[in-house]
């Protein structure tokens, strides 16, 4: 799990990044002709506005609840505010393609320090291309982490650290969200294998720091698709 830093990183943007996960509605609700503007005409006109779109994302079957995943994040270079990502999901939900779908859930991160490696930069930062996989899930400590000595929770991030290095096609987009919904962390993984997203987290179960692990669902996992692919996923 690749977590080197870039010297521009700065310079790629504010940091702050959100998810959407829209559900499907009625027969013909969603994906069909009914709406308001085209889903890709939003888009186009979000990038031009400092909003770029980093997948949309097939999370359908994967659980009842969730059908497309939609991410979304400050432009390179540009001072993107959070509430143009507010805008940017509101568009996006009232888009042709969309409209009709419920949010079930959603969140919003902005890049901090990371716990584990200072040094972390989120791969949607340091210009690192999308993969084919997203895992995204929330993240919460034990009560107690926060108030252990800092030797020893360093002891276990670094264990935590060298699991995850193992799995080198894996990009991590760690991001703070204290305060801005129920959660400490947001956690979005990406990699061109499923399986890999498997077997990472399920090596990262037996480490130290699991056992100060409070909360980290619900999960979405899904592959990034084209705009013209919604339609059935949503039929």
């Amino acid at each position: 799990m690749s977590e080197q830093s870039s010297p521009q990183a700065g310079a790629l943007g504010d940091g702050f990044t959100i998810w959407s996960v829209h559900r499907r509605g009625g027969a013909g609700a969603a994906g069909s002709s009914t709406g308001g503007a085209p889903l890709a005409d939003e888009l186009a006109a979000l990038e031009a506005e400092g909003v770029t779109t980093r997948g949309i994302y097939d999370v359908s079957g994967m659980r009842a609840d969730a059908d497309v995943l939609v991410w979304m994040h400050g432009t390179a270079g540009a001072a993107t505010s959070p509430e143009a990502l507010q805008a940017a999901v509101r568009r996006v939900r009232r888009s042709r393609e969309l409209a009709g779908t419920t949010i079930t859930w959603s969140a919003m991160g902005v890049h901090r320090d990371a716990e584990f490696n200072k040094s972390h930069v989120p791969g949607f930062l340091r210009g690192i291309e999308p993969k084919q996989w997203v895992t995204v899930y929330p993240f919460n400590r034990s009560y107690e982490w926060y108030l252990l000595d800092p030797a020893e929770r360093s002891r276990m991030l670094a264990e935590h650290g060298r699991a995850g290095a193992a799995y080198r096609g894996v990009v991590a987009n760690t991001v703070a969200a204290f305060a801005l919904g129920d959660y400490e962390w947001i956690l979005p993984l990406e990699s061109d294998e499923l399986v890999e997203l498997v077997d990472m987290m399920r090596e990262l179960r037996a480490v130290d720091a699991r056992l100060h692990v409070r909360e980290e669902i619900p999960f979405f996992t899904g592959r990034r698709i084209t705009i013209d692919e919604i339609e059935e996923v949503l039929a």
